[in-house]
């Protein structure tokens, strides 16, 4: 059995999963700061000088109402964070953006890659320019014998 695990381990599919998993969570931090430090506030201005985390509604305002939403946490009190809801569905939009980006490049990449050219079958009449067989010695359009050593035409990539 342990030689069955490290075999698993050793595949190439899970080492490419593992640097996956840990590049995407250095990666979701980067994020993170860029929606919470950088995009955020600026948007926050514009609409009314508003801190989108701190954005809540009371459920239940029996046990008073809150200043904050640390203060509501603290006291137990019921609310609806949606202000960090919103923070939230702007960082996964980016990281699905740069997905996507990411996606995007490699298939372009991998579908370069995986063009192959057919090997000519025909060449062209030096004489006629008529679309003759590769293995030709007579022109079937102009009736010319080939000069050995005409060489097919090379399709354009």
């Amino acid at each position: 059995m342990w030689k069955e695990f490290r075999e698993f381990i050793a595949r190439g599919n899970v080492m490419d999963l593992a640097v996956g998993v840990i590049i995407g969570a250095a990666f979701g931090k980067i994020v993170t700061s860029l929606v919470e430090g950088l995009l955020m506030p600026p948007l926050g201005l514009i609409l009314g000088k508003v801190d989108f985390t701190s954005l809540f509604f009371v459920l239940d305002s029996s046990k008073g109402v809150p200043v904050s939403l640390a203060d509501a946490k603290a006291k137990g009190i019921p609310v609806i964070a949606y202000g960090s809801f919103f923070n939230d569905v702007i960082y996964f939009l980016i990281i699905a953006l740069v997905v996507f980006l990411l996606v995007r490049m490699v298939n372009r990449i991998k579908s370069k890659e995986g063009v192959t050219v057919a090997a000519p079958t025909t060449k062209d009449c030096p004489f006629c320019l008529s679309s003759i067989p590769l293995k030709a010695t007579r022109c079937a359009h102009c009736a010319v014998d080939l000069p050995v050593g005409i060489v097919a035409a090379q399709p354009a990539i």
